[in-house]
């Protein structure tokens, strides 16, 4: 292990400077350091990677050569696209493990379980979604973690199995409706014509809907295992209201920065987030306490996986964008048809294990630079409403993955089998509501 101390080091020194290159993405030079250092930071962690991140990567390394052989103009684009997403990851996460060593996560967690049936799955459904909002991932990894605590205190049971499907679906929303998340935030960078705004008010209702509609998926429960709902009178709900103070705060910085200031949504999303990482350490400093810095060595799959479907996507779209006649001849009817096909590429491709990242960026990056403006809305909700089904409904996603590892329960049962007809269900809505707005616009 000591032995390794100093790779560990290394990798984390790797991950800080790619992050500190987002930071200064407007000085020359840095999407092409922070680039560098994703690279060096995947390569050093290899041995420690999961075989997905490792083909998305090796695939990434046949794109740079590619378009070392077509046009080497396309990297440069590339290597920004990729430093900015793996700049916008690592400092969601940054915040995700500040937020964590808090209390208030465990106690909003804990109460969110309890009541009857219905109650507690949308309580954990949209508990679920709004820790996301900051934490992401580890939204999945606090609730999740109750969960599990319960199936090995009381079994497995109708009650665990919901709590399960809330858990994945409420974070599977995440996707749809959360201004910090990746899919919004590459949606809106691909699709700069179309405003956050315009965007969130359709994509909100939407996941709304879908929890709500997420009851009739349910098992039924035995009234035997109906739990009263325990409120501590000493926590109250201060830790709600302090959670929700600082989703709120960070959702403010970004459309301050992306609209008064007129930045990038992933570099506002970047800053905003980095923002409240420093408050965290200053109150921190104030305090006299002076928590460790967080480690950043095994973020390697991360990288390789949103480092490397950014830069493979826009490769790919460099290439097909340039065999496209800049006028094209196109019927009207074929956009509606299009958008209603871009929710299901998601969710098929997802299934085969690809990450939403590559066909989020094929999609966004290719039909964005020829889609009608005006109707640039529809192909935003299709693109956000796929991600958010795909996130809940394939057992390749990494929050089913995480899932498994704290219920045991299988991916394939928890995020396919269980919401398959949800999945579907939401899938055909999204697609007539996308193809609908753009027939309409168009």
């Amino acid at each position: 292990m000591q032995r390794r101390a100093p790779l560990l080091l290394t990798r984390s020194a790797l991950a800080y400077l790619a992050l500190i290159a987002a930071i200064l993405a407007l000085l020359p030079g840095m999407t092409g350091l922070g680039a560098a250092a994703v690279s060096l930071a995947v390569i050093l962690g290899w041995r420690d990677m999961r075989l997905v991140p490792r083909v998305v990567f090796l695939v990434a390394g046949f794109a740079l050569a590619f378009a070392l052989g077509r046009d080497p103009g396309m990297i440069a684009a590339a290597a920004e696209n990729m430093s900015r997403l793996a700049g916008l990851v690592l400092a969601v996460m940054l915040l995700s493990s500040v937020l964590g060593r808090t209390s208030d996560l465990q106690k909003i967690s804990t109460s969110l379980f309890g009541g009857r049936p219905r109650v507690r799955y949308l309580s954990l459904a949209f508990g679920t979604a709004m820790v996301s909002i900051p934490l992401n991932f580890g939204s999945v990894a606090v609730v999740g973690s109750v969960v599990g605590e319960r199936i090995r205190s009381n079994g497995d049971s109708p009650s665990t199995r919901n709590a399960t499907r809330a858990v994945l679906r409420g974070f599977g929303v995440s996707p749809t409706f959360s201004p910090l998340s990746i899919s919004v935030v590459l949606t809106l960078t691909l699709l700069p014509g179309l405003g956050s705004l315009q965007l969130l008010m359709l994509t909100i209702p939407f996941s709304i809907v879908l929890l709500f509609s997420g009851l009739v998926w349910c098992e039924p429960e035995p009234e035997s295992e109906i739990e009263p709902v325990k409120v501590e009178v000493s926590g109250g709900l201060a830790p709600w209201f302090r959670f929700c103070a600082l989703i709120l705060a960070i959702c403010a910085g970004v459309f301050l920065l992306s609209h008064q200031f007129q930045l990038s949504y992933a570099y506002a999303v970047t800053l905003s987030c980095m923002g409240a990482v420093i408050g965290a350490r200053l109150l921190a400093w104030c305090r006299r306490t002076n928590p460790p810095l967080v480690s950043m060595a095994n973020v390697s799959n991360e990288l390789a996986i949103v480092g490397g479907s950014a830069f493979i996507g826009a490769v790919i779209s460099a290439a097909v964008l340039g065999q496209i006649s800049g006028d094209l001849n196109v019927p009207n009817w074929l956009w509606p048809v299009l958008a209603a096909a871009v929710p299901w590429a998601f969710f098929i491709a997802g299934l085969g294990g690809v990450n939403p990242i590559v066909i989020g960026t094929l999609a966004g990056g290719i039909l964005g630079a020829v889609w009608p403006e005006n109707g640039l809305v529809g192909l935003g909700f299709a693109m956000v409403t796929g991600w958010g089904i795909t996130a809940f409904g394939t057992p390749f996603a990494a929050n089913a993955l995480i899932m498994e590892r704290l219920t045991g329960y299988k991916a394939v049962d928890a995020s396919l089998r269980w919401s398959l007809s949800l999945a579907l269900s939401g899938l055909t809505v999204a697609s007539a509501l996308a193809a609908g707005l753009t027939l309409v616009l168009v």
